[in-house]
């Protein structure tokens, strides 16, 4: 009896915990179709695939079911962009079918001239979406979102969370446990937010139950540049969270009616503290039906002044410092790698790759703090030399001129030369007034064209137009390095980027100088649209042998990975060499070293890694290399690219 008593107590409890919980009446649309394993560093079979698909939709259904009404699940190769007309949210997890092809072309060397993404969604959609992890890339890429792939690096905890932003509130309760935990590297080692030193820990909130550096496997989330981000009136920051970048990187954020949930768990990974928040803010999304982007950053790679600081970090005495310290743990692990490997050679064992590596490891001689300023800033030492306050006075001072230009920036002396910062609504008002005034004209026109979308013909309608929404101005990097109108009326000019297809090829700023980032003038071959290039060829040695020689040349400021710790998220490059009947290799692949990247452990290739093996025989058929990395600099971490080679 007394057992009866219980189970029927246990069932009133669970009915009355259920009902605890008031459902939304809000008509949610689920599109599934991602995975919830890691996919990166892997490639699954079909049919694991499909049941991790599978389990990760049924996950999202559940849930969803908790708290709202009416809920429809399909899966991305189903979707098309007008079913979100008839729901409230529509909450993004897969990859639909694209409604605008990618575009790749390149030059006849095989270089890369222009890329653009498949579009999988109208310019003008306006319905509520919240896309989950580096589905917001996908989606967002191609109609401008702000919500751009940073990085795939975002682990389980939040951090810098603004608790009194409507997802933490309501309507649904949440409960926000908020624990101290240590800072992550990369806000040690990076800038911190405000400029100053970070601190040892942060308060953190656990979003999900594991993360990829607890969890091996774990499908990692994204963040978004910081850069930029929150320059337009319809833009905002809610959190940022663990990752591989800066501090302020976004791992949830809103764009116009488009919301980012950079943590990719599904919900049964879900704390349940976060699985409410998840609800709070699909009814959040929702009020934002209508509510267009006005900014858009069609080009993700755009220099902001974010950017700026981070390269401007490089010059001073404390990043040499850190880069000291990060080659003195190098050369530690790698001799400490190197005895391990020479007393597993006495014993007669097999080594590992890293032990391989570490027996012809010769530690190079650290450079001085006057080499690192000659190669990062090559024009600026010859002004500045060793003088850590004439760069940080550089920077400083002309950070109110500063203008993109491709994936560097230039000084635009049509600014400078009035003193007004180009985010400055006075710049405008001076410009117009100098073509009234029928006065340095040419400069005028200049100015009113690069910092706005308008292209008016005469200064009397240059002055109507200021004089009618000076108001509602704002100065946008992100969207283009301009000031845009606040207002989606179309019938009023300054918000249209179609102007600027009118305006390709001709000259960002004519008359800017150019700004001593960390472009290297041997570096022909790389580029920042190409910032690695693949090479193989066979080399003849001495007594008639011969080897294939793999070359990985790599754009200044950029990296691929030669070793990745258990904690890190990143590809390590793997260079595979497919022989023909009649060729065998002689010994092991020979792999550079590399230089240590963190604190884990994770190891890096810079400007160039060369692979070498060593072959005998002779056959009709060609070879074949395989070469498969991760590029990343400071500011990206672009995804893994393989490249085929094939040699007669």
């Amino acid at each position: 009896m007394k057992t009866i008593i219980c189970i029927v107590l246990c069932l009133c409890l669970s009915g009355g915990l259920q009902a605890g919980i008031r459902k939304s009446n809000l008509n949610v649309l689920y599109v599934g179709g991602s995975p919830d394993i890691d996919t990166m560093s892997g490639r699954p079979d079909s049919v694991v695939l499909a049941q991790s698909v599978a389990k990760r939709m049924a996950s999202f259904e559940k849930m969803l079911k908790r708290y709202f009404r009416r809920v429809t699940v399909v899966n991305a190769k189903d979707y098309r962009p007008e079913l979100s007309d008839n729901y409230d949210v529509t909450v993004m997890d897969g990859r639909p079918e694209p409604i605008v092809p990618g575009i790749m072309e390149r030059d006849a060397s095989g270089r890369l001239t222009r890329y653009e993404k498949p579009g999988y969604l109208p310019q003008d959609f306006s319905r509520p979406m919240l896309m989950i992890a580096d589905a917001s890339e996908e989606i967002g890429r191609r109609i401008g979102l702000k919500t751009d792939w940073y990085c795939l690096c975002l682990d389980a905890d939040a951090h810098h969370i603004r608790m009194g932003h409507p997802i933490f509130q309501g309507p649904f309760p949440v409960k926000m446990t908020m624990v101290k935990k240590p800072t992550p590297e990369g806000m040690l080692t990076l800038p911190y937010i405000d400029g100053s030193v970070a601190p040892d820990s942060l308060p953190m909130w656990r979003v999900q139950k594991e993360g990829y550096i607890s969890k091996r496997g774990t499908r990692v989330g994204m963040v978004s540049r910081p850069g930029g981000f929150e320059d337009s009136p319809e833009a905002e920051v809610i959190s940022g969270g663990v990752s591989a970048k800066t501090g302020d990187a976004v791992a949830t954020g809103r764009h116009g009616n488009f919301l980012h949930g950079g943590f990719a768990a599904p919900p049964d990974d879900m704390t349940e503290e976060a699985r409410d928040v998840f609800a709070n803010a699909i009814v959040y999304i929702a009020g934002f039906a209508g509510q267009t982007p006005i900014a858009r950053k069609y080009n993700d790679r755009i220099t902001t002044r974010h950017d700026i600081a981070l390269r401007a970090y490089l010059a001073t005495r404390r990043a040499y410092a850190q880069n000291v310290e990060a080659m003195k743990k190098h050369v530690a692990m790698m001799e400490e790698l190197k005895q391990k490997a020479i007393e597993k050679q006495t014993r007669g064992e097999e080594l590992e790759q890293m032990e391989e590596i570490a027996l012809n490891y010769k530690p190079k001689p650290q450079k001085s703090y006057e080499e690192q300023l000659q190669e990062y800033f090559p024009a600026l030492y010859k002004l500045f030399g060793t003088d850590e306050e004439a760069y940080a006075d550089y920077f400083h001072d002309n950070a109110p001129y500063f203008y993109p230009q491709e994936y560097d920036f230039v000084i635009d002396e049509d600014v400078r030369s009035l003193g007004i910062p180009n985010n400055d609504i006075r710049l405008l008002d001076k410009a117009i007034g100098m073509w009234e005034a029928g006065e340095r004209v040419a400069k005028a026109r200049r100015i009113l064209t690069r910092y706005t979308l308008c292209r008016f013909a005469t200064p009397a309608e240059w002055r109507a137009w200021f004089e009618a929404n000076k108001s509602r101005l704002f100065f946008t990097e992100g969207g283009g390095w301009g000031f845009l109108v606040n207002t989606r009326d179309k019938n009023v000019p300054g918000n249209d980027y179609s102007v600027l297809q009118a305006d390709a090829g001709t000259e960002a700023v004519s008359s800017g100088s150019a700004l001593a980032g960390t472009a290297l003038s041997e570096t022909a071959a790389t580029d920042d649209r190409n910032p690695v290039v693949v090479s193989a060829d066979i080399e003849h040695l001495s007594g008639g042998r011969r080897q294939i020689v793999v070359k990985i040349k790599i754009h200044p400021g950029y990296h691929i990975y030669a070793r990745v710790a258990k904690s890190d998220p990143f590809i390590a490059t793997e260079v595979k060499i497919d022989l023909p009947e009649g060729i065998e290799p002689v010994g092991e692949l020979q792999r550079p070293a590399g230089r240590v990247y963190n604190q884990a452990g994770t190891m890096v290739y810079e400007k160039e890694a060369v692979f070498r093996q060593e072959i005998t025989g002779e056959a009709e058929a060609d070879l074949v290399c395989h070469v498969c990395y991760q590029c990343c600099d400071d500011t990206i971490c672009m995804t893994p690219t393989e490249k085929k080679i094939v040699l007669k």
